[in-house]
């Protein structure tokens, strides 16, 4: 089966080292992020340790620190850094010409 891909929008329009969200029609949001040298993550909006909102942390590097309690969650693989064990599932995502393509299937199955 072919992806089949989502525009939500022009990278532009995602804070640098920030985030945005992308509402799920039943299953949960996916957080959209930019990192300070522009690269573009998508993950499910939920920290693994207490489900804290991801999309409210702080972006450094290619990582999100949860605002609950501050796990760092590397944002190419989903998975808890350091000492603490978890991941988030990640969605594919893609850019081109300025414009954020997240895999649709990926994201139901996964924020399901």
């Amino acid at each position: 089966m072919t992806p089949e891909w989502l525009d939500i929008g022009a990278a532009v329009d995602i804070p640098l080292r920030g985030a945005r969200t992308v509402p799920v029609e039943g299953g949960e949001e996916i957080a959209v992020f930019r990192t300070g040298s522009n690269r573009i993550y998508a993950l499910v909006n939920r920290c693994p340790h207490k489900k804290g909102p991801l999309s409210q942390g702080i972006v450094h590097g290619d990582s999100v620190a949860c605002p609950l309690h501050n796990w760092v969650i590397s944002l190419a693989t989903g998975e808890a850094t350091g000492a603490d064990v978890g991941c988030t599932p990640t969605i594919p995502v893609q850019v081109i010409s300025g414009r954020v393509l997240i895999c649709r299937s990926s994201m139901l199955e996964r924020a399901a």
